[in-house]
């Protein structure tokens, strides 16, 4: 179903890729991928430097479990949702406004991340945990390459690079790393008992 061209992704094991309720079972999906990440974001887990929220995990695996293109559309969906003021990011805030602010670039770095890490897991690097890494190591340098600019661009006149470095990634390393085990042992966990299930 989300693939295109080659392998299937994990969710393809779950979900037909033909029949007449293609698109709505595609549909079921995005709407389950959306409830998904909405509610990581809001899950914060107290960490130093600075407490994170489970988003870019459920946004990594989304994009891993569902493909490329699904995995995209998922996160349009997600992103036009919160700007029309729906309450699925981090935080109470939402809307145009929140979208402009500081973690702008990193809400659009969400959806190429997704795209890109399932474009991967089409190509079977999601079956093993050392593919999985690489995927995710993949995702979360998308997400920083377009969500650093946009701090930079609002910021490091005021603040200088030193500090956008600090708030718009350092900080953030420890989380992503353990978020990245997780996601790197549950997806091809998954892939492990799917083969299970099958013999």
């Amino acid at each position: 179903m989300s693939t295109l061209n080659g392998q299937p992704v994990l969710i393809d094991n779950f979900v037909a890729r033909d029949g007449s309720r293609l698109l709505i079972k595609q549909a079921a999906l995005v709407v389950l991928g959306v409830l998904a990440i909405a509610m990581a974001a809001q899950i914060r887990v107290p960490m130093w430097p600075v407490p994170v929220t489970m988003q870019t995990f459920a946004v990594l695996t989304v994009g891993a479990a569902f493909g490329a293109r699904l995995g995209l559309v998922t996160l349009v969906a997600y992103l036009a949702l919160g700007a029309l003021g729906a309450g699925v990011f981090t935080g109470d805030t939402a809307g145009l406004a929140y979208m402009t602010g500081p973690t702008g670039g990193y809400l659009v770095g969400f959806a190429v991340a997704a795209w890109a890490v399932g474009a991967l897991a089409q190509r079977g690097w999601s079956q093993s945990v050392a593919g999985m890494i690489g995927a995710l190591l993949i995702g979360n340098a998308v997400i920083y390459a377009f969500g650093l600019p946009w701090m930079a661009y609002l910021f490091v006149a005021e603040r200088g690079a030193e500090w956008v470095m600090q708030w718009g990634m350092t900080n953030f390393l420890v989380g992503d790393a353990l978020k990245l085990m997780m996601a790197a042992l549950l997806i091809p966990g998954l892939w492990k008992l799917v083969g299970t299930a099958r013999h």
